[in-house]
This record gives C-alpha cells, structure tokens and sequence, in this order.
C-alpha cells in the first residue's frame, strides 16, 4: 500500500505512556505524539482542513496565494498543502520564534516575513497587523486566519478527538493541552465530553498570557500581558477557536520548567518534542494532586525538538537565559 500523496499521512498519530518523568504522578500518562504528521505537528490537520474548506467556499480559488500569521507551525502545515495543490504561501512570524521555524518554512518555498514581539496587538508592525494587511494587498489572497477560522476546531472536533477516544478505548479521564489559536483543546474537548462529559479538560497556559485570568474571572486583564519566552502557546488576545466553557482548568506554566522538561523529554523518555510539550509535560507534574491511580490523562504533544535545537537543546543559549546554571 501507498499514500497519493503527503497529505494522506495526516493523522492516525500514536499514543505512547510517559515513564521516568511522570513518577511523581499516580496516574497513568500517555502523550499523543503527533510529530509523526508530515510537517511533523499537530496544525498539519487544521491546516489542510482549513485549505479544504476555503476551496469548497470559493474563498481560495486555483493559484492563489496563502497568507498568514504562524508561529511556524501551522504555516508548515499549509505550506506543505500548498506545495501539493498549488498554492504559494506567504507567512508573518514573531522575532522570538526560532530560526529552524523560519528556514522550515524558506524550505517548502514559502515567503517569510519576520515582526517584532513585543508590540501591542492592533500595533501595525504586530504579526496579526502585518498579516492581514498582506492578505488585503495581495491580489488573489485568502487569509487563512487560525486564529478565528472556525475550521481550526472543527478539524480537532472530526479527527484527533476520535483517534484518541479510540486509542484509549474511551477510558481516558482528563485531556491536557497547551493553549495558543485553541483550536486543539476546544474541538478535542468538545468530542470527548459528547463521550463522556466527566472528562476533565486541562489548558496549559503560559506566564505572560491572558487565558487562565480570563477563563477564571471574565476579565481581560492588559496587566497579566509581557513577553515569554515559550512558543505556541499563550496569547495575548481571545481567539474565536478558545471555546472556554470546554474547558475545567488552566495551569500556567514558567518558561524555565517548560524548557527543562522538554529537554528532560529527550533524555529520559527518548521523545524529541517542542516547547510547548515540555510545557504541557511540566503542567501534569504540577497538577499531580488532580489525578489519582486509576485515572488515564492523555497530554497532546504538539510538534518536533527540531524547530527549537538552537533555543532549548542549546546548553549556550539556555544559561544566557539562566535556565542552566
């Protein structure tokens, strides 16, 4: 058997039981590993989904130009799809993403554009700004807009909230998931609680962000807003794709516990993930008393160590930032 093309490969990603770093925790922990997707993350299934259903609305017609916002991942994903079905891809990124994401993304042939970080969000330079000016300049453009495009979820709700209520043989007790467009945890979150509506839903956030003060009190808090260091998650606006009353929990996470625990992922379970998924890994260990020994909490792990070998497998750069001594 053969696939037609890359896309096919999208999905049926495994389950693998986290071991050494989860001894702490009397649950069982398993991690959806979903660095086996061709542009090895998780936003390859959004990506194609939103690429699809922007065909069958017209809004992207035949040559025509992607454009978005990325933190490098999701540009991949549509990238890849491009180069299949015959779309050039322009892309807006932040200056604190890491050079691999942005030679990845060079790599399938896509034009990159590179914002400052530390910005407000409506500021014209922001990535938000820059990429929907683009769209709005760019003859024959479609705004693929991750963010907001309800396609996101939908593709979380029909292929990764399934797979796993399969794998697990509808005995997991608690999802948890790093939180950035809110697209994976709000479409996962919503299927698995058609399952079972006891399941437990848990956000991974990040210092910096407005997601868990927001989820806790309603409030846009501007004060809770800085910059971190981790990527993929956190934001500092309120994307449509958040569905917040899925969600049980945020857990925030310092930048330094993630990267440590993505680095501890590499060496003790031999499992090369991204940032985000030290994050996640980390936010379990901290929310150890929600779990009891019979419990099976599944934790998503979003994307590959080798968009962040400069940054956290890089001894140099991680005591510049003293998080190694």
């Amino acid at each position: 058997m053969y696939f037609n093309n890359i896309l096919e490969t999208i999905g049926n990603t495994p389950m693998v039981k986290l071991n050494r770093v989860m001894r702490e925790v009397e649950a069982t922990v398993v991690a959806k590993v979903e660095t086996t997707n061709p542009g090895n993350s998780i936003k390859d299934r959004m990506a194609l989904r939103i690429i699809e259903d922007a065909e069958k609305s017209g809004a992207l017609k035949p040559g025509g130009i992607i454009v978005e916002g990325t933190s490098g991942n999701t540009g991949m994903g549509l990238a890849i799809a491009g180069v299949v079905k015959g779309y050039k891809c322009i892309f807006v990124t932040t200056d604190k993403q890491s050079k691999e994401k942005v030679d990845m993304l060079q790599a399938v042939g896509a034009e990159v554009h590179v914002c400052p970080t530390d910005v407000e969000p409506d500021d014209a330079q922001s990535y938000y700004s820059v990429s929907k000016r683009l769209s709005e300049e760019t003859p024959n453009a479609f705004y693929a807009n991750q963010y907001h495009n309800l396609s996101n979820r939908q593709a979380h709700y029909e292929s990764t909230g399934p797979e796993i209520w399969e794998q697990t043989e509808g005995k997991i007790t608690h999802l948890v998931v790093g939180v950035g467009t809110g697209g994976t945890i709000s479409g996962v979150g919503k299927y698995l609680k058609e399952q079972n509506p006891e399941i437990k839903i848990l956000g991974i956030d990040t210092y910096g962000s407005i997601f868990k003060k927001y989820h806790e009190t309603g409030e846009f808090d501007k004060n809770e807003i800085y910059p971190y260091i981790t990527e993929g998650i956190g934001e500092d606006i309120l994307p449509e794709n958040v569905d917040f009353s899925v969600i049980d929990h945020f857990e925030k996470v310092r930048d330094k516990d993630g990267l440590i625990f993505q680095r501890r992922l590499a060496r003790e379970e031999g499992i090369l993930v991204g940032n985000s998924c030290g994050s996640a890994a980390a936010g379990v260990v901290q929310m150890k008393n929600r779990f009891g020994p019979k419990d099976l909490v599944v934790v998503i792990f979003h994307d590959h160590a080798s968009r962040y070998v400069g940054k956290a497998f890089n001894d140099q750069w991680m005591k510049k930032m003293n998080f190694l001594k």
